[in-house]
Order: structure tokens, then C-alpha cells, then sequence
């Protein structure tokens, strides 16, 4: 079953894809590989969801906005390559987290994008090499940014 058929089969929706805010774009294709721009929980410019893990939001609550991420990761993929299922692996993420100080739990965090990848595109695509880094600040005061790095056909 393909990435698309997958999302049906689970209903998953994808959000609207997010615009840049700044100078740059949301995505590059050089070659087969697809470069993704950091996202973070932001819709239309403005965040979701704000402040450090392990003092304003539990481990929990980071996994779910990693996972949210994701989902609009998946949604500027889709957009520039018109369908996920051009998606050959993920091969790279780079997931930051905004830590509070002492807080080491940064792999559980983006484990809520990593487990949706998976999800969505079975281990064998879904499964990506990955650093997972705890920063002192992130922009807007969001507390998770993903990039990630996919071959494609």
C-alpha cells in the first residue's frame, strides 16, 4: 500500500502546507533529493503551540507537536511533488526541541515524528537516519522544528 493510500486508510488528514516566513523556500529538489526546510507548529505565520519541554510541555505533549509537525511536513512534500508516493526513503531529519535546562528526553520527543513516518510509509521508507538536539531557543518560542532530507523518484 502507498503513503496516500495509507493516510486514507487511517484517515489522516494533511493541513494546508505552510508558507515561509522568511527568505527561503519550503523545499528544494536537486538531483533525487528532496532538501525540506525546518517546520514548526505554525499556522499561517503565527504559532500553535509555544515554550521550552520539560518546563511549559510535558515529553508527551512534545511528542504530539512533533507529530503535528510532521503532518505538515507531509503536507509540503506532497505539495511540491504532487503525490507522496514519489517518496523512495526518508533518509535525514534533523528534529529540534527548545529545552529547558536539564531536560534530556529529546529523542522521545521527535519519536512523535519518526513513529509517523513509519506509520505512513512503512519501515523500510519510513525508517531514516536521524539527530535529535535539544536548542535554548527556537523561533516564535515554538518548542519543536523538523527538516528532514527524502529521496525521491
Amino acid at each position: 500500500m502507498g503513503a496516500e493510500a495509507t493516510l486514507k486508510a487511517k484517515s489522516i488528514t494533511l493541513p494546508r502546507p505552510n508558507q515561509p516566513v522568511a527568505n527561503y523556500v519550503g523545499a528544494v529538489q536537486a538531483g533525487n533529493l528532496l532538501f525540506v526546510s525546518g517546520h514548526g507548529p505554525l499556522r499561517d505565520g503565527k504559532a500553535t503551540v509555544t515554550g521550552k519541554v520539560g518546563k511549559d510541555l510535558s515529553t508527551q505533549q512534545a511528542y504530539q507537536v512533533a507529530r503535528e509537525v510532521g503532518l505538515t511536513l507531509l503536507a509540503t512534500v506532497r505539495a511540491h511533488l504532487g503525490s507522496l508516493d514519489r517518496v523512495r526513503r526518508i533518509v535525514k531529519v534533523l528534529g529540534m526541541v527548545a529545552s529547558a535546562e536539564g531536560f534530556g528526553e529529546q529523542p522521545q520527543v521527535i519519536n512523535g515524528f519518526s513513529d509517523l513516518m513509519v506509520e505512513v510509509f512503512g519501515e523500510a521508507i519510513g525508517k531514516h537516519a536521524r539527530s535529535a538536539v535539544g536548542l535554548a531557543e527556537l523561533p516564535r518560542g515554538i518548542p519543536v522544528e523538523i527538516e528532514m532530507i527524502i529521496e525521491v523518484e
